[in-house]
């Protein structure tokens, strides 16, 4: 593959593997030291100055047809219980290494409904792949047990 033939879409996708990526660890760091709900209000606050820089670079029509803005409203405010969800596991024990990777697989329940409601198709391979996530989601969910401590009194 060419530097000419290098599909930006690709660059986009790795630069969000990495912000995310990072972003697991922070999320993390914030809320072993602060709730979840604080952690997600500084998240807000971030995001309105990433949007208020991007209203002012770029210049965009805000003639919007009602479903359009309902549609990217609605799921803003699901990326949002996602994020404040997500804070919320991490918050209540969750290690990060599990909790980031379990939620990094919301993609499965977008090809579940793009099959189902919008007909659209899997090739073999794609469909193992659901498969090998639907695997992976099961064996990072396995926490092992815990080491019983004994009891004073059994030491007796």
């Amino acid at each position: 593959m060419t530097a000419s033939s290098f599909p930006v879409w690709l660059l986009y996708a790795a630069l969000a593997l990495v912000f995310w990526g990072i972003s697991g660890i922070t999320q993390k760091l914030s809320t072993n030291r602060i709730s979840s709900e604080l952690s997600f209000l500084w998240f807000v606050g971030a995001m309105i100055t990433i949007s208020s820089i991007l209203y002012i670079v770029l210049r965009t029509s805000w003639h919007l047809p009602v479903t359009v803005f309902c549609l990217a409203a609605i799921g803003g405010a699901l990326n949002g219980g996602g994020v404040l969800t997500s804070f919320l596991a991490l918050e209540s024990g969750g290690k990060a290494s599990i909790v980031i990777s379990l939620i990094s697989l919301f993609p499965l329940p977008t090809v579940a409904f793009a099959v189902l409601a919008l007909h659209e198709r899997l090739t073999r391979q794609q469909s193992v792949g659901v498969m090998l996530a639907i695997v992976a989601a099961i064996l990072l969910s396995q926490e092992p047990a815990p080491n019983p401590t004994p009891s004073p009194a059994e030491d007796i």
